[in-house]
C-alpha cells in the first residue's frame, strides 16, 4: 500500500500592512511549492490591503483590533484564541508590528515565526531596512540582510535564528532601491525556510 500523502500544513499569518510577504506564501501554497495552506489571515489594522489578498484568495480575513483600554496580555489572549480557532500548525508574523506577550506565545510553543529586514541582532524593531541604509552612509556597514526565527518570548526580533541571507548595500542605491531587494530577498527566504520546517 502506498503511503497516504500528509494533509498541508495549516498556517494562520498575521500582518499589519501591504501583505507582500502574505502573497508569497499565497502564491507558493498555490504552485505546490508550499506544502501548506494559509486557514486565516490576521490583522490588527483594518485598513491593511493583506487582508484584500486574503479575500481575494478566498481565506478568512479577520480584522482584530487592540482597543486602546484593552489590556495588553487581554488582547493577546483573545488573539490566541481567535487563532486557535483555525487550528494552526504554524503562527507566521509577516509584517506583525506588535510584540506578543506570553499571553499568545504560550499557546503557540516552537510554532510562531516572524521574519525581519535585517540579520541577526542588528537592528532589531521597526524602520530596519531604513536604518540599515542610514548606517551604511554613515559608513557604518557595507550590507545589511533579511532572518526568519522563531519567537520563544517577548524579545525584540531575537529569537532561535531559522535562515539569514545578507542583501549588499550598493553605492547607488537609494532607499527604496534597497528596499526592493530586501524585500525580494524576504519573500524568498520566507517561503524557503517554511518548506524546511513544515514536514511533509
Amino acid at each position: 500500500m502506498s503511503k497516504r500523502a500528509s494533509p498541508p500544513a495549516r498556517l494562520v499569518v498575521l500582518i499589519s500592512g501591504h501583505g507582500s510577504n502574505l502573497q508569497a506564501i499565497l502564491d507558493a501554497c498555490a504552485s505546490g511549492e508550499l506544502p501548506a495552506q494559509v486557514v486565516a489571515v490576521i490583522s490588527n489594522k483594518s485598513q491593511a490591503y493583506g487582508l484584500e489578498r486574503a479575500r481575494q484568495g478566498d481565506i478568512p480575513a479577520v480584522c482584530h483590533p487592540k482597543p486602546k483600554e484593552q489590556a495588553r496580555g487581554a488582547y493577546d489572549a483573545s488573539l490566541a484564541e481567535l487563532a486557535a480557532g483555525y487550528r494552526p500548525d504554524w503562527i507566521v508574523l509577516a509584517g506583525w508590528m506588535r510584540l506578543l506577550s506570553p499571553a499568545f506565545l504560550g499557546r503557540f510553543p516552537g510554532r510562531v515565526i516572524n521574519l525581519h529586514p535585517a540579520l541577526p541582532g542588528a537592528f532589531p524593531g521597526t524602520d530596519a531596512i531604513a536604518r540599515a541604509f542610514e548606517a551604511y552612509r554613515r559608513g557604518e556597514i557595507e550590507h545589511t540582510g533579511v532572518m526568519v526565527h522563531l519567537v520563544p518570548d517577548e524579545g525584540v526580533d531575537s529569537g532561535p535564528v531559522l535562515a539569514q541571507e545578507a542583501v549588499p548595500i550598493l553605492a547607488e542605491d537609494s532607499l527604496d532601491t534597497l528596499a526592493e531587494r530586501v524585500h525580494a530577498v524576504e519573500h524568498r527566504l520566507l517561503v524557503g525556510t517554511l518548506k524546511v520546517v513544515i514536514k511533509p
